[in-house]
């Protein structure tokens, strides 16, 4: 059984918005701008071959989802208006980018520091 802070019950990701929200199995919203999931996509063309995920300052306009699809049970893959879409974040690695005030504090991309690879 999978653990409930890694369960993906709802994603709200309104056409236009520029956060979006993940409800998960233990109870928690999960607050995601779009600025920290673009700037931390794990994908290669983004991030290389390292152990280790920096942000990369986005712009403006590679900051607007078209669509979010689930991978299995353990991930979701973004696809951004620009095309882009090779990012598949897992659970686990949404919950340590989420923004909630619970959450944000003491967390690297509070200063946009590096991210280990989950």
């Amino acid at each position: 059984m999978s653990e409930p802070q890694f369960v993906c019950k709802a994603v709200k990701s309104p056409r236009g918005a520029v956060v979006s929200e993940i409800d998960w199995a233990d109870g928690h919203r999960g607050v995601y701008p779009h600025e920290i999931l673009r700037g931390y996509c794990p994908c290669a063309g983004c991030q290389g071959h390292s152990g280790e995920i920096q942000f990369v300052k986005p712009s403006k306009i590679q900051l607007e989802l078209e669509d979010i699809k689930p991978v299995g049970n353990y991930a979701l893959a973004l696809f951004w208006f620009d095309g882009h879409s090779s990012g598949i974040y897992s659970y686990r690695y949404l919950r340590a980018l989420c923004q909630c005030n619970e959450c944000r504090t003491g967390s690297p991309t509070a200063t946009q520091g590096v991210m280990p690879r989950i």
